[in-house]
Order: structure tokens, then sequence, then C-alpha cells
């Protein structure tokens, strides 16, 4: 594969896609809580972004400051062209892997 991501990464990617121009670390965290019924750090997706940006996957940018979050300001998060390369990768990827499983395997599960 070209663009190889780790499995966290691959999860915090699908929620910044699935998330638009809304996904913040908050937002995200609560996502992998809610959706995979996973327990996580926000420190942890905050590494997984600072290094999906790092790699070009992920563009960000710092939001208003609001009163609710006592003036400190958000910083959004949006899929770039070269991630959505990376998840079509890896989508591709996962289904060659599946696709190889005789269907007796999964059946009756």
């Amino acid at each position: 594969m070209k663009h190889a991501l780790g499995e966290f990464e691959e999860i915090v990617l699908l929620l910044v896609a699935a998330q638009h121009d809304q996904a913040y670390g908050l937002s995200i965290t609560k996502a992998i809580e809610e959706k995979l019924d996973r327990s996580v750090t926000m420190s942890s997706v905050h590494t997984a972004l600072y290094r999906l940006e790092e790699k070009g996957f992920v563009q960000s940018r710092v939001g208003g400051a609001t009163s609710e979050r006592g003036g400190r300001r958000k910083r959004f998060f949006v899929i770039t062209a070269l991630g959505k390369s990376a998840l079509t990768e890896s989508k591709e990827a996962r289904n060659q892997l599946w696709n190889m499983i005789p269907e007796f395997v999964l059946k009756n599960i």
C-alpha cells in the first residue's frame, strides 16, 4: 500500500471524513466511544490527528473562541485528497482480504 494507515489512524481519519468540517478532538473521541464502544483518551486522538496532519492526510484550522470553552478555540480537521486516497486504498486492501475468505468459513456466525 502506498499510504499505510494504522488501525487507530484509519478510525480517526474515517471520523474526520464523516464529520466533514466539524471534526475536532472531543467530537472524534466521543464518536469512537459511542459508535465503537471503545474507550480512548483525548490525547491519543490528538496524537493521531497530528500524525495524520504530518502525513498530509488532514488539514486543520482554528475556530473562534467561545465562552462555553472558557475562551479557548477549537482546532477543526478536514480530510485532504491524500487522506481520501489513503482511505480508499485501505478499504480496497481490506475488501481483498475479506474476499479471500471462503463463504463456508463465516457461515453460521
